[in-house]
């Protein structure tokens, strides 16, 4: 099989994110697009804690059949390294080829990551453009991922529900009332 593995903060989940794997899973040809929630991720901190990110992101790929929500940050302790987590689907899915997909932002700092330099060794990394972050001068081997711009970041998304304004059409339904049924983010 195929397997792409999503990293993110997920702070939320957003319509960007799902048509970035979507893109993906077409361009690559992916069987499954497993949405990996950074648990502690060691460059930023996320806002709303690790087990409602992951809540969002069930409710978001319930209805796509190659979308999965994964624990596999989330169920090991210490922070998030992007290192262990490819070393783990290594064990998981033997003999699966594996592509690593975040955005083009995060791999501008990969050489800081911790053991950097190995992640093409443990799976294919792939880098969605996001706006402002050119796809060429990677420091690592990357494949390129240009996907439909929609001005939607997790970012605007926390800002408008800190301001009382509407996230309809930014997220999904069902995590648009997760959102208001949590209080999250405001």
């Amino acid at each position: 099989m195929r397997i792409g593995l999503f990293g993110g903060s997920f702070d939320p989940v957003h319509l960007g994110h799902l048509i970035a794997a979507s893109e993906a899973a077409s361009a690559l040809g992916l069987d499954r697009v497993l949405f990996v929630v950074a648990a502690r991720p060691p460059h930023k901190t996320p806002v709303a804690p690790p087990e409602a990110r992951y809540e969002m992101v069930l409710l978001a790929t319930a209805e796509e059949r190659r979308f999965l929500a994964s624990r596999l940050e989330l169920d090991r302790p210490g922070p998030s390294y992007t290192v262990d987590t490819l070393e783990e689907a290594r064990r998981l899915f033997p003999g699966d080829e594996l592509f690593f997909i975040t955005g083009a932002d995060a791999y501008r700092d990969v050489l800081t990551w911790k053991e950097g330099r190995r992640l093409p060794e443990l799976a294919t990394l792939v880098a969605v453009a996001r706006p402002g972050y050119p796809l060429e001068g990677m420091p690592l081997p990357v494949v390129p991922l240009v996907v439909p711009e929609v001005g939607i970041s997790s970012t605007e998304i926390r800002r408008r529900l800190r301001e009382g304004l509407s996230v309809r059409y930014w997220v999904p339904r069902p995590v648009e009332v997760y959102l208001e049924k949590h209080g999250l983010y405001r």
